[in-house]
């Protein structure tokens, strides 16, 4: 394909690889934190070649992994996730039930209980080796009859693992919760309206916090790949719920859709949530290049980008208030995973050439910035071990990729000042596409 005709999810950092492949001892420019012992994991949509999803969001999940020790990198492989749809199974069976399994896992990949899971939100978890082979679906047991989203919140005190799966058709949201061995102890069906996508959700210590926006389900659209589409008759409102099962309560708030969640926590008898919100050119402007528009001549990102937005729950008065944290446009927020549904003091995001560190206590912001012909995807925080340490101690890991599709790297930074010189860079033998989720798995203490 020309690069006039070619979508721009198949096309620069964003084109898929044709194949797996795996390499050993990589060259490192600087110093690998001898803590840093253990394995990245990253996912992302990866379709086969020849294949044109019709969307960025439904291509086959690839892995890609590198394993560091002792201040070397061990190793880089990628594996597709090899799930019914990868194999050709259709998703809705003859008999008419739909089959999760034939679902793309695309879209993260977690640990939990001595499982590793690649996740997608339309269908069932797939758990995978350390070595990123495919061991297959997972139901818990049978009890999974939902789809699992690519979010879970895991508390960091109790050790459950909170999730739901949505639907097209009802039920339209099912909450659900593992307990720390892995056993699904709790599943409630939520009312909504209708379907909707609903890619995240915050906890807090009480609560679950439900985003119910006005991306709904649009059966005409399914055979263009991706069928959700832009509603505003369906409105837009926050639910909070607590742990124990008691009644949704929701909050209308200002139209407007959210991909990522970056905390919640309680403060006063309120609940604050912080999260990348999309109005409605900001989202027509990623849709439309997810979804097939073609790339922009020179390479560039769509013009319109989300910002961090902060929104404050009263359930006490039923009134909520909601304001912008920054103007800069970024995506996937992430934060010291001891600190989920708790305060926390600082985010962690991705802007197109650069990680960008919040101080939510002073407002102010912080940016490690790389050359504009370079992406940046999603920075995963993996803290200090050693000895007590601020929230901040510890490292931030991304995969960075010349939009040319030239080389990638896995780049290290010191959490505390992202904005200095990377701790160290790990050279990957290829270039990985721009994906999305991705995990620090430590390897077991001895």
């Amino acid at each position: 394909m020309s690069t006039e005709t070619t979508p721009h999810y198949l096309s620069g950092h964003l084109a898929p690889v044709p194949d797996e492949t795996e390499a050993f001892d990589l060259p490192v420019t600087g110093a690998l934190p001898p803590e840093l012992t253990g394995r990245y994991f990253r996912n992302g949509p990866n379709p086969r070649p020849g294949e044109d999803p019709g969307h960025w969001f439904g291509g086959h999940g690839m892995l890609h992994g590198v394993r560091l020790r002792d201040g070397r990198a061990e190793w880089y492989r990628n594996r597709w996730v090899r799930t019914g749809k990868l194999a050709g199974d259709p998703f809705v069976r003859p008999d008419g039930t739909l089959d999760r399994a034939a679902v793309s896992a695309n879209t993260h990949v977690i640990g939990h209980a001595g499982r590793i899971l690649a996740l997608v939100e339309a269908g069932l978890p797939y758990e995978v080796t350390r070595g990123l082979d495919t061991v297959g679906p997972v139901d818990f047991g049978g009890r999974l009859t939902t789809a699992m989203t690519a979010h879970p919140k895991q508390d960091p005190v109790t050790g459950d693992l909170h999730f739901f799966g949505y639907g097209a058709l009802p039920p339209y949201l099912t909450y659900h919760r593992l307990d720390t061995s892995g056993a699904l102890v709790r599943s409630r069906e939520i009312e909504v309206p209708g379907g909707t996508m609903m890619h995240d959700f915050a906890i807090t210590e009480h609560h679950v916090v439900w985003l119910d926006l006005p991306l709904t389900f649009h059966a005409d659209l399914v055979a263009r790949g991706m069928p959700y589409q832009w509603d505003d008759a369906y409105g837009a409102r926050l639910g909070l719920m607590r742990h124990d099962g008691a009644d949704v309560q929701w909050f209308d708030i200002e139209p407007c859709y959210v991909f990522h969640v970056g905390n919640a926590h309680e403060e006063s008898g309120r609940v604050v949530l912080d999260a990348v919100r999309y109005g409605r050119a900001e989202f027509a402007a990623l849709w439309g290049a997810a979804g097939g528009s073609t790339s922009p001549a020179d390479g560039s990102e769509p013009s319109a980008m989300p910002r961090l937005y902060r929104w404050t729950l009263d359930p006490s008065t039923g009134t909520v208030a909601e304001r912008p944290l920054d103007d800069r446009g970024i995506e996937f927020p992430t934060l010291d995973d001891a600190r989920v549904g708790r305060p926390a003091r600082h985010l962690y995001a991705a802007q197109e050439n650069a990680v960008v560190k919040y101080d939510l206590a002073t407002g102010a912001a912080t940016a490690h910035t790389l050359p504009e012909d370079t992406a940046v995807g999603e920075a995963v925080f993996v803290p200090a071990t050693r000895g007590p340490r601020r929230e901040d101690d510890g490292w931030l890991l991304t995969i960075t990729t010349r939009r040319d599709a030239s080389a990638s790297r896995l780049l290290v930074l010191d959490a505390s000042d992202p904005s200095g010189p990377p701790v160290a860079a790990v050279d990957l033998p290829r270039a990985v596409p721009a994906g999305f989720h991705g995990s620090w798995l430590p390897d077991d203490p001895a």
